[in-house]
């Protein structure tokens, strides 16, 4: 079965929240931290390393 990781994310995503409970500044920055850290020059290290 494949599934887009686009929708495997927002599943995992949801459960997080849902079970967790984090408020929702840290949800922000994490989701803007990840958005800003794709676009750096560090994300081919990023990428080798998860690769």
């Amino acid at each position: 079965m494949d599934v887009p990781l686009w929708l495997a994310l927002i599943v995992v995503g949801a459960l997080g929240i849902k079970l967790i409970r984090p408020p929702w500044w840290l949800i922000a920055v994490i989701l803007l931290g990840g958005y800003l850290l794709s676009d750096s020059v560090i994300a081919p290290l990023i990428d080798s390393t998860i690769k």
